[in-house]
């Protein structure tokens, strides 16, 4: 244990607080091939903010921290981590490009007797089939004779200050049972609430999977329910406050998913799946449910600015929020770009107010402009998406004309002045 030296590969919402919390135990460099952002780390500063600035600073100068983009500062590292994303293409299938790729950087740098340990969300299989081979290939090496493999399955959830990474309970996994016994080791020594040894690195992959596709389901129900509940005339949440009073009943709220966990996940097990011949209807037909809701909150929209006798061609709409969740500026698969879509149909006169999200990041990925200012009304619909913090604090009245449509997604607004929600 004296003798590990950490390589994270991948600096992102997952790479960088793992990165971090090592570094207060073994030497520890991290890898990532975007120049911008490592230097910006280097200088003290993530832009994801999930690592504070104090923090960050305080592994830069007193544990020795440092980022890189040269290959060869992580040549003499002997445990390295990988925690790429795992995205899916237009055609929502698995694209493992970015875990080739990484496979390959570690081949080229793996030395005999190092473990590489995989973060990112696959399906089972992955490791051992797909990543593994790659590492063999380009290192010269032979896995399981002259280097070993884990699975740890990352487990964060942008923006949340509680489950940080040093108190979640982390699976762990390894190649071999004294591998396995050694990347749990490594991984314990440094995690509050410790971890769960899994008997396989099949069986660490799919636990992970399995924890993002069981809620994309549940909410998927739960959405399903709004849409009932809304066409009989029936408040969502009142419905769920009722049910909530029972012991067992697993109280979740209609809504947006997005993000880079829970709505692109489940794609890998539903492929997988199908491989062996098995058809993941329930899985399938959620990710359906889930992914509709975007073009849903939009058309309930424009249903009651007709009802209300708002003129919904050219008709001035605010959009409160564009990120996938509140308090965090992540925008990867935001579905808030479906409610604008939806209603560009109708209208150009569409104002996106987010003060979490990086204006040039949401133009360069999904070509919407957005403010950052609060803006000014009169508008003709307001369409609470996110509940940013700074949201719960606007004068939604002061917003408005006077005849007008509020909808508000998250369920936080007043009642007595919204007009629908999910």
């Amino acid at each position: 244990m004296e003798s590990i030296k950490i390589a994270v590969i991948g600096l992102g919402y997952v790479g960088l607080p793992l990165a971090r919390l090592f570094s207060t135990k073994y030497p520890t460099i991290g890898f990532d091939m975007n120049q911008a952002r490592v230097d910006a780390l280097m200088a003290g500063h993530d832009a994801t903010l999930e690592v504070e600035d104090s923090l960050l600073q305080e592994a830069i100068r007193n544990h020795g921290f440092r980022c890189t983009t040269q290959i060869e500062e992580i040549r003499n590292c002997n445990f390295y981590v990988v925690a790429v994303p795992t995205p899916v293409d237009e055609n929502n299938r698995p694209d493992l490009k970015p875990l080739w790729g990484a496979s390959e950087t570690v081949g080229r740098v793996i030395s005999k007797g190092d473990v590489v340990v995989f973060e990112s969300t696959v399906y089972p299989g992955v490791t051992e089939e797909e990543c593994i081979p790659v590492v063999e290939r380009v290192s010269g090496l032979r896995f399981n004779v002259d280097f070993f493999a884990g699975y740890s399955p990352e487990r964060i959830n942008p923006g949340d200050k509680t489950h940080t990474v040093e108190k979640i309970k982390k699976v762990t996994s390894g190649s071999t049972p004294e591998i396995a016994d050694l990347v749990d080791r490594v991984y314990n020594s440094v995690l509050v609430n410790g971890t769960h040894k899994a008997p396989s690195i099949k069986v660490a992959e799919a636990s992970k999977i399995i924890e993002n596709s069981q809620r994309d389901v549940n909410i998927a129900f739960i959405n399903e329910l709004a849409k009932i509940c809304n066409a009989m005339g029936i408040d969502t949440h009142d419905v769920i406050e009722a049910a909530s009073s029972k012991w067992n009943f697993i109280k979740l709220s209609p809504g947006l998913v997005g993000g880079h966990c829970i709505s692109v996940d489940p794609y890998y097990l539903i492929q997988k799946a199908q491989v062996y011949g098995v058809l993941p209807r329930v899985m399938s037909n959620a990710r359906r449910l889930n992914d509709g809701m975007g073009a849903y909150v939009a058309n309930q929209t424009v249903k009651l600015m007709n009802k209300k006798g708002v003129m919904v061609k050219d008709a001035r709409i605010l959009i409160l929020g564009f990120t996938f969740k509140e308090n965090c500026p992540d925008i990867r698969n935001t579905k808030v770009v479906d409610i604008y879509h939806t209603l560009e149909e109708y209208t150009r006169n569409i104002t996106v107010y987010d003060p979490w999200a990086d204006s040039e990041h949401v133009r360069r990925e999904y070509g919407v402009d957005i403010v950052c200012e609060r803006p000014s009304g009169p508008y003709d619909a307001v369409i609470l998406a996110v509940a940013h913090k700074e949201f719960s604090k606007l004068d939604i009245g002061a917003l408005t004309a006077p005849v007008s449509v509020v909808y508000d997604v998250k369920g936080i607004l007043d009642r007595g002045i919204v007009d629908g929600r999910l």
